[in-house]
């Protein structure tokens, strides 16, 4: 029993030196590409602003319309660069490496959606307070808001991560990715419009943060099997 406890405690240090460097590492990658990496960022701001100019600028008009466009811009600029999340490492022989390595490849792919949701997804989150204001966004109504597109970008990323585990053998992905995700996204876009929605009310959107938080938590549990899964079946 002993022996089997010193192993438990020799295992968890393994899996935390390496999370820490699999994460510096897409880290380092995303800030040596800080170009590639600032796209889904301008997208997110361009979309969001300029949509209004081709409707209405008018407030009251511009206030209902605010919740579907940031959650649609936000659920857009999600997908940009998915398809090079795992396509780098397939096309090198890293991928074959790390499916022989002794980590689960299940938490290799699970840490890999954690870079990139550090590097796209939070900066968005970031920027939204901007963006929701300009778009008529009551001040009072941001941390519901932020608290909402924090589990809403996360559950993008694990939800395009299946996708582009699905999809990394092929050579032309860039369409086929957006097809696989969004008819999935849709819970997530309507529990967060909702929920943005009753937060410009004056309302806190318990009932969509909790949905939003199911979902994530079905997301972390089951989409890094499906990652693995899919991860393996491409390298076959």
């Amino acid at each position: 029993m002993n022996r089997g406890m010193n192993h438990t405690r020799e295992s968890g240090p393994d899996l935390a030196t390496a999370a820490i460097a699999l994460l510096h590492r897409d880290l380092t990658l995303a800030w040596r590409r800080i170009g590639d990496a600032m796209n889904p960022l301008l997208f997110f701001a361009m979309v969001a602003l300029v949509f209004p100019l081709a409707v209405t600028p008018e407030p009251e008009f511009l206030q209902k319309l605010a919740p579907g466009i940031l959650w649609v811009a936000a659920l857009l600029a999600s997908l940009i660069g998915l398809s090079a999340l795992f396509a780098p490492d397939f096309q090198d022989g890293t991928l074959e490496q790390q499916v022989l390595s002794p980590l689960p490849l299940s938490f290799i792919a699970l840490i890999r959606v954690i870079g990139h949701w550090l590097s796209t997804g939070l900066p968005l989150v970031v920027l939204t307070p901007v963006i929701a204001l300009l778009l008529g966004f009551p001040a009072q109504s941001l941390p519901a808001l932020l608290l909402l597109l924090l589990l809403g970008t996360l559950f993008f990323s694990l939800l395009g991560a299946i996708g582009a585990a699905l999809t990394v053998s092929l050579r032309s992905s860039g369409l086929l990715l957006p097809v696989l995700i969004l008819p999935l996204a849709v819970p997530v876009l309507i529990f967060g419009a909702r929920g943005s929605q009753m937060a410009m009310a004056g309302e806190w959107p318990a009932g969509p943060v909790y949905m939003l938080g199911f979902l994530l938590l079905l997301a972390a549990s089951l989409g890094p099997l499906a990652m693995a899964g899919a991860l393996r079946i491409s390298l076959d």
